[in-house]
């Protein structure tokens, strides 16, 4: 697997306090944009076909150019500060970094 293949970043969680979490919203798309970060997509009501469904609430799906740059994202202070926030306007579930398939 390439270190510079795309990765895609998929969180999960309940907000319980909005204001809290409008905070987080305001500065989060400057810091993502500062590492290559590209927002695809948000839903607060997914659908499971099969299985188990994920715990209730959002679930936010964003990608970046490389693992590097989602883990330089994840440790950037300003992004650490600003999540906050995050913890402390929501229950998250899990945030993961989902890695490309590797060439066949």
């Amino acid at each position: 697997m390439s270190d510079t293949a795309p990765v895609h970043v998929m969180a999960n969680f309940t907000v319980h306090d909005a204001a809290k979490y409008r905070l987080y919203e305001k500065g989060f798309f400057p810091i993502l944009k500062r590492h290559g970060g590209t927002f695809i997509t948000l839903d607060d009501n997914s659908e499971t076909f099969e299985g188990s469904a994920p715990p209730e609430g959002r679930v936010v799906l964003f990608k970046f150019p490389s693992a590097e740059a989602a883990t330089a994202w994840y440790n950037d202070p300003d992004y650490q500060t600003l999540s906050e926030h995050r913890r402390a306007g929501t229950e998250l579930n899990f945030l993961t970094m989902l890695h490309p398939l590797p060439a066949r």
